[in-house]
């Protein structure tokens, strides 16, 4: 779990009092260990399940998609590790912060690198969907398996360089000063990253993809009414709306937590008033609740994604489209056999064709 430092400056009657006797008290008790306990359990085996089915996937069709999406996860799994098992079990839980400061400072920056890589793991998936749907000929010209890997090679660096300046990040337990300008500059940094900036990204282009789609079905609504022989109105694909799900569950889940983060910069510390560490609380078991309902998302809109998931369960690697497969098997022979008719019916057509006198005289 990542802490964030104490802001607040101690009221007139507060000042002749002692730092312990200042500290707000966890009022929720045991029940965040409880709770990233259970998330860590079910969330780790839930997510590998989810590499090794798109793992599958993106071995069989060769898209990009499930590069960007196995991206995601592995993202996850990290976080998973470094904030909830390390940072918030281990250190906080079992050693009570009572670790070496080079030690803490070290996991924070992991923390953090890991958080931004989950985060930012998204928007090339984003990207790539609006690509698809609004310029369909560059996407097919510039999305390819090999481009997607070196796509998520830069974020995943570049996450973990912008978890770096973190390592310098104040611990709210142990430092109850206000904050400094260093503590104000990290914070609105790592607001930004987490959230401002790339839910503004997920907004643009959410907005962009929803407006191609509503004209484009205008369009086929008008050429219905024109002729009769037109194509259904395109939906909502399956791609597409695994994509707004994921981005407006990231967005609801970090809401509270940034709003939370913010709060505690500028009005009230989480050190000192309960009510704030409470929300604080609450706000952190959302924000990881969102490191582990990717699984379930997928399995609700994608099919392809649930008969992964079966054959990895049931321990089998059958093909990833039996009928797609059946029907490519059965083309050649189609082919041979139509082949083999047209080549009947020419002969039969050439000896039905009556010979003209001289030639009729020359066979004879």
């Amino acid at each position: 779990m990542i802490d964030w430092p104490n802001v607040t400056v101690a009221s007139h009657q507060e000042q002749g009092l002692k730092p312990e006797e200042l500290k707000s008290k966890c009022v929720l008790g045991f029940i965040p260990v409880i709770y990233y306990s259970a998330l860590l359990c079910v969330g780790v085996p839930v997510n590998i399940l989810t590499a090794v089915a798109l793992s599958r996937l993106a071995s069989r069709t060769k898209k990009a998609l499930y590069y960007y999406l196995l991206a995601v996860t592995g993202s996850d799994i990290l976080s998973q590790l470094f904030i909830i098992f390390v940072g918030f079990l281990l250190e906080t839980a079992v050693f009570h912060r009572d670790v070496p400061t080079l030690l803490l400072h070290s996991v924070s920056a992991a923390e953090f690198a890991a958080n931004h890589a989950s985060i930012w793991s998204t928007v090339p998936l984003t990207v790539d969907r609006y690509v698809a749907l609004c310029h369909p000929l560059l996407h097919r010209q510039i999305s390819y398996p090999a481009r997607a890997r070196k796509i998520i090679a830069v974020v995943l660096a570049l996450s973990l360089t912008s978890g770096v300046p973190f390592f310098w990040w104040s611990d709210m337990w142990r430092n109850s000063h206000p904050p400094t300008a260093l503590d104000t500059a990290l914070i609105w940094t790592h607001v930004t990253i987490i959230y401002f900036l790339p839910c503004s990204i997920f907004l643009v282009l959410n907005s962009l993809i929803i407006h191609k789609l509503r004209v484009r079905q205008r369009q086929q609504c008008c050429q219905e009414d024109c002729g009769p022989q037109s194509a259904p109105p395109r939906q909502l694909g399956k791609t597409t709306a695994m994509l707004l799900a994921i981005t407006s569950v990231f967005s609801v889940l970090w809401a509270p937590r940034t709003v939370v983060v913010i709060y505690h910069l500028y009005v009230s510390s989480v050190h000192r008033d309960w009510r704030v560490h409470l929300a604080y609380d609450l706000s952190n078991m959302l924000a990881m609740l969102n490191t582990a309902v990717n699984f379930f998302l997928y399995c609700f809109v994608s099919k392809p994604f649930r008969g992964a998931v079966r054959d990895v369960l049931l321990l089998r690697g059958g093909p990833l489209h039996p009928r797609r497969a059946l029907r490519q098997q059965q083309a050649p022979a189609n082919a041979s056999i139509s082949s083999l008719y047209s080549g009947n019916n020419k002969r039969s057509q050439r000896d039905a064709t009556p010979l003209p006198p001289r030639r009729a005289s020359e066979t004879m």
